[in-house]
């Protein structure tokens, strides 16, 4: 009999496919998408086969509505490496396909280069332009923008330009809208611009020659010290893969934190590169897509979700800061973006490179036992030196806004010499409570386990965990009192405190708050380059990879609560974080100086960061793992539920242990711990519970869930709640 049934993976939360008949006129590809109905809506899957028989009647199964593709989708390793994914994070098969795709074309819209919507000047708008516009001064901008050369449509919209004044302008027919295709674009004869091209050092010469005298898969892990030029080693990594006409990956955690990465990588390439990340609309993601897939583009960088874009002759791939929890998806298909690089590597036979100042410890286990080769850069290039790292104990001190007076004294000292100072607090908004000062209430959220971070600048009060807010309380509602203070210092209150202290020097904070919208963090960190601004204050988007050449003292405020956190990885990314922010300070000529403001200066943890380096530290809390069978020596799941009433979160969880621990491949080098409520037991109205599964093997983790995840999803309460696993979890809140 002809095979005539297609057997379609589907983007709805079901761990199975679909069987559809296949019409005679039409003629669906396994690995391409197809339109197909489902109950009483119409969805686009993947074909995963096509066979001759199905385990339904025939005459039950409807037809496919339309084939959408006369190619695979994505390349065979590409498509095996998503088919991996969804077997190992238990997830799946359909909704790990569907995360891959670009949103147009799972709406089924044709793999094709969309138009871009451009804005043009007219000779009408030219002549408007001398005449003038009087007080319409947004107009007036619209056309100025638009003088030199068009513009697409999101540009302006970045630029705070409303749709309505752009129609406006188009009916007066000063403007105009045009819709381009995206030329295509060819590679030209000469790849790299060496001028300026710096000279390597041994370690970093080494470091390039073992890469690229290898051939084939081989993951190589690069442990360089803040500021050791490991940028300028991925460049001399990917000239030979260009030249070779094949395409380069570079995975960083988050785009909007290294626009100076990519500016230098598209100095030194002449290549098309793609930058692929959340800002982008749904054109210009498919567009990126579709350029690396039909070798239009040569570089690739992105945030974790471009690991899946589809390449014509991928030749290696980069993973920046691998140590970074923001490569931790932490819904849907909860993937770990180092991990399944590693993977893809290996199905498409090519070199991955990690690099990080400050390894995970999971990386270095592998360095150490022969999974990874390990390269190291110890030397900071050019003539930077190492920064002075010390203490200040402000036990029984009055802070200012966060600031010890040694503190201010320091920074007064670097700022009066012209220098810049960065202040990091992992703290955004005025302060995170309001408290009453007469009887002791704080303001929480109805909804979660947790308190209202006042933000003074919008006058309101927000809940950081689901995103509640208010307009600020003026009464506690505890005793009526009137007499409201704020607890804690926030990025804003510091800014505000800056001010004062030092009104002869300008401040600028860098957070989620202040870079909203889409092109601000660039230009903000444009002007700190520029010397605009010599104080900066910032959370973690402070923190990683950029380079501030004038920046020579940094001052760490408020990290007490990391040393004693019930978290084990708690220590790691203290460790991570101390000496990625102390990174910043000093890289260029000058000498750098770091000053950690703590109530607990004899603390282990700070010792050995102040008077070691990252490597004791790595080493000692790999011996503490060890003993405590803690990763990277055992591996875990964590089964994570909700619902609205308490009760039944916690019986479920009861129901999923005995589930687990009465399955044959249970034995002794298993464990279950829970259930137990969650860190934050109740957030945004749901009661959140959790259990955690440990084992020594990934493989007998592999086949224990497998096999149990069927009977949990038939236990009583698994539909009264809602659940997930997280395979080797990052986050445990």
């Amino acid at each position: 009999m002809q095979p005539n049934i297609a057997q379609v993976a589907l983007p709805v939360p079901l761990d199975k496919c679909f069987d559809y008949l296949i019409p005679n006129y039409l003629f669906p590809v396994i690995g391409g998408r197809v339109s197909v109905p489902f109950g009483r809506q119409t969805l686009v899957g993947i074909v995963i086969n096509i066979v001759d028989h199905s385990d339904f009647p025939r005459e039950q199964l409807k037809p496919i509505k339309a084939s959408l593709d006369t190619h695979p989708i994505w390349p065979a390793p590409l498509y095996q490496l998503l088919q991996w994914c969804s077997q190992f994070y238990q997830y799946p098969l359909g909704e790990t396909l569907a995360m891959a795709l670009p949103a147009l074309l799972k709406k089924g819209k044709t793999a094709d280069f969309t138009s871009l919507k451009t804005w043009h000047l007219t000779e009408a708008g030219k002549n408007k332009l001398i005449q003038g516009f009087g007080r319409a001064h947004q107009q007036e901008k619209v056309v100025r923008l638009l003088e030199s050369s068009s513009l697409p449509h999101q540009a302006m919209i970045d630029e705070g330009i409303s749709s309505a004044t752009l129609k406006a302008l188009q009916q007066k027919g000063w403007i105009e809208m045009k819709h381009t295709q995206p030329a295509k674009t060819v590679w030209p004869n000469l790849i790299e611009n060496e001028q300026h091209k710096p000279q390597l050092n041994a370690e970093q010469a080494i470091a390039v020659a073992t890469i690229n005298q290898a051939s084939g898969f081989g993951c190589y892990l690069i442990d360089g010290v803040t500021g050791s030029g490991k940028t300028e080693v991925y460049l001399n990594l990917i000239k030979p893969v260009l030249a070779a006409g094949k395409q380069a990956l570079v995975l960083v955690p988050e785009i909007g934190l290294t626009p100076q990465t990519i500016n230098r990588f598209k100095r030194r390439f002449h290549v098309p590169i793609e930058v692929m990340h959340s800002g982008l609309n749904d054109s210009e993601r498919l567009n990126a897509w579709l350029a690396a897939r039909e070798r239009q583009a040569g570089i690739i960088i992105g945030t974790r979700s471009s690991l899946f874009t589809p390449f014509a002759d991928l030749g290696i791939i980069i993973v920046d800061e691998e140590h970074d929890a923001s490569y931790k998806q932490q819904d849907s298909l909860r993937y770990h973006a180092r991990d399944v690089a590693v993977m893809r590597g290996h199905k498409e036979n090519i070199p991955v490179v990690l690099g990080s100042a400050t390894p995970a410890l999971e990386s270095l286990h592998n360095a150490q036992s022969g999974k990874y080769h390990y390269l190291s850069l110890t030397q900071r290039a050019g003539n930077a030196s190492a920064a002075k790292h010390h203490v200040l104990d402000i036990k029984g001190l009055y802070l200012e806004g966060g600031l010890s007076a040694p503190l201010i004294a320091q920074m007064r000292r670097h700022l009066n010499a012209g220098n810049q100072v960065m202040l990091f607090l992992n703290r955004r908004g005025f302060s995170p409570a309001l408290m009453c000062h007469e009887c002791g209430w704080i303001a929480e959220c109805k909804r979660c386990d947790a308190y209202y971070t006042y933000h003074q600048g919008n006058q309101e009060i927000r809940c950081h965990h689901c995103g509640s807010q208010r307009p600020v309380i003026q009464q506690c509602q505890g005793c009526g009192s009137t007499q409201l203070v704020s607890v804690g210092v926030g990025t804003e209150q510091l800014e505000k405190q800056l001010e004062i202290l030092f009104p002869e020097f300008k401040t600028i904070r860098i957070d989620r708050d202040s870079t909203r919208r889409k092109g601000s963090l660039e230009s903000a960190l444009e002007s700190i380059r520029s010397g605009e601004y010599q104080i900066l204050i910032g959370t973690q988007m402070l923190a990683k990879g950029h380079h501030f050449p004038n920046v020579t003292l940094v001052g760490l405020l408020d990290v007490d609560g990391s040393l004693y956190s019930s978290d084990f990885r708690a220590s790691e990314r203290l460790a991570q974080l101390f000496i990625q922010v102390a990174g910043r300070a000093g890289r260029a000529s000058k000498p750098g100086e770091v000053l950690l403001q703590t109530h607990h200066p004899e603390h282990a943890l700070l010792q050995s960061l102040l008077h070691k380096n990252y490597q004791h530290f790595a080493q000692t809390a790999l011996a503490e793992r060890k003993m405590a069978q803690l990763p990277p020596y055992s591996f875990l799941t964590l089964f994570r539920a909700e619902a609205n009433h308490n009760d039944n979160v916690e019986a479920f969880l009861r129901q999923v242990r005995y589930t687990l621990e009465a399955h044959p491949l249970f034995d002794e080098q298993c464990l279950v711990l829970g259930p137990m409520p969650a860190p934050l037991a109740k957030r945004a109205g749901k009661f959140r519970w959790q259990l955690m599964l440990q084992v020594s093997t990934r493989s007998q983790m592999q086949r224990l869930l497998l096999s149990s995840k069927t009977a949990i999803q038939l236990l009583p309460l698994a539909k009264k709640v809602r659940w997930n696993l997280d395979v080797e979890p990052q986050d445990l809140s």
